[in-house]
């Protein structure tokens, strides 16, 4: 037997489409986080399993309270802005059913601005989701990678095997979340015993970008890529920012910052340099590549 588990705060917008499509478990449990709107008695008309737990800024730590609530052995993790198809939740009872593996990973459709977004590393962003009830617990890191006991398996990363995420729909949203978020990675950055660097306020983001666009071939998704390329490397460097806001705003050190910035500029064309020509040497022919391989160690 089956039981969805999902946390939840302020999520009206999304929760009656969530649970509906959860409508086949056994069991739905939701866990709301001091939630202001309707998200609640919208969830009562799916169930009565309603708890509370107090509000955290992200949900990894609240996952595993979430998880203590169900009852059954199998265990369905989902967030509010998420979809099962139909397909994928036949998949999982078969899979429930058999019993030959302790968790799967699930891939998931990242809907981002109105479109499936299938690079950047978006896509196939394989999730922790399904598992029997003890063989996963989460830590209490943003994003954190779950801990797993006992035998998992990979769905085939095909769209009928994914779970459908509508994930940012707007600009604003993804800003509004940028804000939240970042303020829990400077918590961890500072935990970890990282001083700010002002370089870093170029390199992070610089290197972020480079992974986003070029390296997990973001371009491909058109301005689409481009704009969430950029945003995330937005997203490191207000982070960094707020390291530095957090020790007081110090003043560099730094007798010519001009000269320095420049230089860190450079830095930055450079590597452009290197990845767009990197990712122009492809499917080309012979001649072409050993041009633009000479361009590369040129940094032209």
């Amino acid at each position: 037997m089956v039981s969805v588990v999902i946390n939840t705060l302020n999520e009206e917008k999304n929760i009656e489409r969530c649970l509906s499509s959860v409508a086949w478990a056994d069991e739905i449990v939701v866990v709301d986080m001091e939630s202001t709107d309707k998200t609640r008695s919208l969830a009562q008309k799916f169930t009565d399993k309603i708890y509370s737990h107090p509000l955290t800024g992200f949900v990894e730590p609240a996952r595993n309270f979430a998880v203590k609530k169900a009852n059954n052995d199998w265990i369905l993790i989902l967030d509010a802005d998420e979809v099962i198809p139909g397909r994928l939740a036949q998949t999982l009872k078969i899979l429930s059913e058999k019993g030959e593996y302790d968790f799967f990973r699930i891939p998931r459709k990242n809907i981002i601005f109105n479109r499936w977004i299938l690079h950047g590393g978006w896509w196939p962003d394989y999730q922790i989701r399904f598992f029997k009830k003890g063989k996963v617990t989460w830590d209490r890191k943003i994003h954190g990678v779950p801990l797993t006991r006992g035998r998992g398996l990979d769905l085939i990363a095909e769209e009928e095997n994914a779970i459908i995420h509508y994930n940012y729909s707007s600009i604003g949203q993804f800003v509004e979340r940028l804000n939240r978020y970042t303020e829990v990675e400077v918590q961890q950055l500072v935990s970890e015993g990282y001083k700010f660097l002002w370089p870093d306020l170029f390199a992070k983001p610089t290197g972020e970008f480079s992974s986003r666009f070029f390296l997990r071939e973001g371009y491909k998704d058109g301005l689409h890529g481009l704009a969430l390329s950029l945003l995330q490397a937005f997203s490191f460097f207000v982070t960094y920012l707020k390291v530095w806001e957090k020790e007081g705003f110090w003043q560099a050190e730094e007798k010519n910052l001009l000269d320095a910035v420049k230089k860190e500029f450079k830095l930055i064309g450079q590597q452009f340099n290197f990845w767009y020509f990197r990712e122009k040497e492809k499917n080309v022919n012979i001649f072409q590549k050993i041009i633009y391989k000479i361009y590369k160690r040129m940094g032209k």
